[in-house]
């Protein structure tokens, strides 16, 4: 499957936001946004900065840009996953968000097994994981209530999750998951205050709704 491998870096930049999208040096202090600030790349990007007024549409197309790179998904899947939300009975962009939430190779990274999506998604891909002790390899499968996660039990003498487990301590397991040792554990489907994104997911909805 394609995906993007240019510089994490310069998304950052480009979203105005810390994606973490980087593992343990986006929470470091050499991080851009921390040193240059909210500055997009490029030779013009401070002339993007100091323009006055943003259209709706550059609104709404960048928060669909920086919720897609957040969780590491392309546009026709990001749109697969818009028109599904949008079917539901439930408000469209808070149903759009759990679907991403739930996704396997998030609910690794939030579990604490890899320091970013894209390592969890490359444990997922390679078969390192186990869905209720089956392996998946399906970095979209969608978790349910209940469900336990875990790793092969080569995976977990991997160097990058033994530094992904001790760095647990920075960041908090949610509570719509619970780990103990290296296994985890859906405990509810999570809802939209659950996510910790500082995103707005009306602005997506209505990109959508042009």
């Amino acid at each position: 499957m394609a995906r993007y491998t240019g510089p994490k870096f310069k998304l950052d930049r480009r979203e105005g936001a810390n994606l973490f999208l980087k593992g343990k040096r986006s929470l470091g202090t050499k991080h851009p946004i921390e040193k240059k600030g909210a500055v997009p790349p490029g030779q013009h990007g401070q002339k993007l900065l100091s323009r006055r007024k943003i259209s709706d549409y550059a609104r709404q197309l960048r928060e669909k840009q920086k919720v897609k790179r957040i969780y590491g998904v392309l546009e026709n899947q990001f749109k697969r996953y818009f028109n599904l939300a949008s079917k539901k009975k439930a408000a469209t962009g808070e149903f759009l968000l759990t679907l991403l939430e739930t996704r396997l190779d998030n609910v690794v990274y939030k579990l604490g097994f890899a320091v970013s999506r894209a390592q969890a998604r490359q444990l997922v891909n390679h078969g390192h994981v186990l869905v209720n002790d089956k392996k998946v390899s399906i970095p979209s499968y969608n978790v349910k209530a209940g469900d336990l996660i875990s790793l092969k039990k080569d995976a977990t003498n991997f160097a990058s999750v033994k530094e992904a487990v001790e760095m647990i301590d920075k960041k908090q397991i949610p509570d719509w998951l619970v780990r103990k040792g290296l296994i985890g554990k859906v405990n509810r489907i999570p809802v939209r205050d659950d996510t910790g994104a500082d995103v707005d997911e009306q602005l997506i909805v209505e990109f959508y709704s042009r």
